[in-house]
Formats: C-alpha cells, structure tokens, sequence
C-alpha cells in the first residue's frame, strides 16, 4: 500500500517546495502535482514529489485522519502508524 503524507508548502524556488510535515521540514518536487499550489497549501507526498493539492474544505479531516493514525495510544500496534512515527522522529533528527 502507498501512502501520501500531508504536509503544508512553506516555500517554493521553481520546481522545489519546503513541506512541513507534522514539524519534519524536507523538500518535495512540483512536477506532478495535480494542480498549481502557492505557500499556504497543503499536498499529498509520495515518495519525493507533491501528487496532490489538498483542497481548503478538505485539509482539516486530513489532518484529523492523519492525528487518528499518529495517536500512539490508539495505534500502537498498528504498523503502518508505526512507521509514519518512525519517519517523522527520523526526520526530526536530521533537522
């Protein structure tokens, strides 16, 4: 199964954005991504590159999905979830 991991666009030189994802800052591309997206946006990630802006009316039950599966308390044994906090504890440590 892929997952796209939500993330909010802080800036954007040409083709390259800097995403926040749930406080891991990293770079994603542009170049496929559904439609155009400015600073303030929320995307999908997948592997590297946006693949999809997430529409205003949409990004708050995004968020929400994603703090459900993040909930360590309710996921713990979840794998999936496990790997997300994987990732962004990784993330954070290279920050």
């Amino acid at each position: 199964m892929c997952l796209g991991v939500p993330g909010k666009i802080l800036a954007i030189d040409g083709l390259n954005a800097t995403v926040d994802f749930f406080g891991v800052r990293k770079e994603l591309r542009l170049d496929i991504v559904d439609e155009p997206v400015q600073v303030g946006d929320y995307v999908l990630n997948h592997v590297g590159f946006a693949i999809r802006r997430i529409p205003e009316s949409e990004v708050q039950e995004t968020i929400a999905l994603f703090d459900q599966i993040l909930d360590v308390t309710g996921a713990k044994e979840d794998l999936m979830a496990a790997d997300v906090r994987g990732e962004i504890a990784a993330g954070k440590d290279r920050s």
